[in-house]
């Protein structure tokens, strides 16, 4: 006597008490969920609101930030003082984003990563 293959309510087929095809989709579904929720929550840990970057531009932007908090110096990066204001520093993240950075004397505070459209409309700094 052989068995016949059951149509499970999803419209698959096989055997057993449940589709092995839906339940490992929605596993695979759950495991996105929580890493998309474990990176978000790294977000609260920035000194600054990186969330609406790219996700090569948000890892760029913390490698710099740390390693202005360990006092490298922003020439390291390639970065530069404005020119209409000396005290605001820019520095390019990826080729179309750049980090403004506040200098306070002895460290830099950085302020915001502004794509390089944005960055070019408006005087940044001023």
């Amino acid at each position: 006597m052989s068995r016949r293959k059951k149509l499970f309510p999803c419209g698959h087929r096989g055997y057993g008490q449940t589709c092995h095809r839906c339940l490992q989709k929605s596993l695979v579904l759950q495991q996105k969920q929580q890493q998309k929720k474990q990176w978000e929550q790294t977000f609260a840990q920035d000194p600054i609101d990186l969330t609406n970057l790219p996700t090569h531009v948000v890892l760029k932007a913390r490698s710099i930030i740390s390693a202005l908090q360990e006092q490298k110096s922003y020439r390291e990066f390639g970065g530069k003082r404005l020119r209409h204001n000396r005290l605001v520093v820019s520095i390019p993240v990826t080729r179309n984003y750049r980090m403004l950075c506040h200098d306070c004397g002895n460290f830099l505070v950085p302020k915001e990563v502004l794509s390089h459209e944005d960055y070019n409309i408006c005087k940044p700094g001023s």
